[in-house]
């Protein structure tokens, strides 16, 4: 039997860094062999602003991840976030080189590297080519040319870019680690790889992403991405509302956020104004605390203070945000099969509800899916980013085996390559011609 290929995949977020590895199968499915999730440093709203300490956390969550795996990583994807992405649609035109014979595959390049040819500052950088469908002789809705007969050969793209300054940062963390970057891949497509199913796709679908620092938008018509999008407001945000509202601490207002979501699956849905009140709803109106531990030693609070006077007015205006940017891509009426939220923000007590009632669409939660293996941690849509980047790897045509098993020393050397070290290294490569 032949031995697995291996694909690793790190999801550089804003609250967590997630290193996932994991093996293909024959059959083309990811069983994940090492997790490891950390704190995240040095991030804010998905971009690097202190090197120093990105690398540190992503070298933690590595390390930890190659422990479990039994490997060291050589190669691996990464998600790329923050409001610096933007997206735009392209058309790309060649004539086919040989029209007596058949459309290759050197045709397809061709007409993909026409739609490439935008024009784009210099602070700009290309970071997918998506085909969103091909024109053979004006026979439109053709997803593979390759093979058929023609003369004149189009192509509709989507083009996602990212800032160049945002994107060589991130590659400096991780290569600064020893490990090459073997992809970058935009969050919104990474999640939608491992939430969303082909129907839904097909159909078209509105994937909304809810990190910590955050919001990816990704618009899906006729199985392709069609539009994408990063609203710089995440869940952090209802964080601090929280620690504000009830002036504690960043930590205790995360507990209780994540309590409160929890609390909320079990609790019934409030009656509608002017109905009759029942006493019992009312007592359970309070949400004791005192299991937490808080330092600020609250002991119980007021679901309806929280859920209606803090956290629904920031989802609200996530949602609205949302709704903006589905009016801005043109393809509003064209998503039947409604919105998909996912990420740990996802979680939060009546995110559900508030995207219902500001997009008017069916609104239904995405988890991971499409991965077997150890993956009983990341089950949770907090984890849909580092599912989608072994997808995605596990697909990717650029694929090299990028792990040599027991091989400890040589990532242990590796990661210690800093200091004196590391500036030793760089005089010598500077002297290399």
């Amino acid at each position: 039997m032949a031995r697995d290929r291996i694909v690793s995949g790190i999801d550089i977020g804003t609250s967590k860094i997630t290193t996932l590895i994991a093996t293909i199968t024959d059959e083309g499915e990811a069983r994940v062999i090492g997790v490891s999730t950390v704190p995240s440093r040095g991030l804010r709203k998905g971009q690097v602003v202190n090197i120093e300490e990105a690398t540190g956390a992503i070298s933690q969550s590595l390390d930890a991840a190659e422990r479990m795996a039994g490997a060291s990583v050589a190669r691996a994807f990464l998600n790329v976030g923050g409001n610096h992405i933007s997206s735009i649609n392209s058309h790309g035109v060649v004539a086919v080189a040989e029209p007596d014979k058949e459309i290759t595959d050197q045709d397809v390049r061709r007409v993909i590297e026409a739609a490439k040819a935008v024009s784009l500052p210099s602070s700009r950088e290309i970071i997918h080519v998506l085909p969103r469908g091909y024109v053979v002789d004006g026979q439109e809705g053709i997803v593979d040319p390759i093979g058929m007969s023609g003369i004149r050969l189009e192509v509709d793209t989507h083009l996602v870019t990212g800032g160049v300054t945002a994107l060589r940062n991130l590659h400096k963390c991780v290569e600064e680690l020893g490990v090459e970057v073997a992809g970058m891949v935009f969050s919104g497509l990474a999640s939608a790889a491992s939430s969303l199913s082909d129907t839904e796709k097909e159909l078209g679908v509105v994937l909304v992403d809810i990190g910590g620092g955050t919001t990816d938008v990704a618009l899906f018509v006729e199985g392709a991405l069609s539009y994408s999008s990063v609203i710089p407001i995440g869940a952090i945000n209802i964080t601090k509302d929280l620690a504000a509202g009830l002036r504690i601490s960043l930590e205790s207002a995360e507990r209780i956020k994540i309590h409160i979501g929890d609390q909320v699956k079990t609790v019934p849905a409030e009656p509608y104004e002017g109905s009759p009140k029942n006493p019992r709803q009312e007592r359970s109106d309070e949400i004791d605390l005192s299991g937490l531990g808080l330092p600020e030693e609250m002991k119980t609070v007021s679901r309806k203070t929280l859920i209606e006077g803090i956290i629904k007015p920031r989802l609200n205006e996530i949602f609205t945000m949302v709704g903006l940017e589905i009016k801005r891509s043109g393809f509003g009426g064209m998503t039947p099969s409604g919105v998909v939220i996912t990420g740990g923000g996802s979680l939060t007590a009546g995110a559900v509800e508030s995207a219902r009632r500001n997009l008017a669409m069916p609104v239904h939660i995405g988890s991971p899916k499409k991965i077997t293996g150890l993956i009983d941690e990341i089950t949770t849509p907090a984890f849909t980013v580092a599912a989608g980047l072994l997808i995605y790897g596990s697909k990717s045509e650029r694929f090299d085996s990028g792990l040599s098993f027991g091989g400890f020393s040589k990532i242990r050397e590796r990661v210690q390559i800093k200091g004196i070290a590391g500036k030793v290294i760089d005089l010598v490569k500077s002297l290399l011609p």
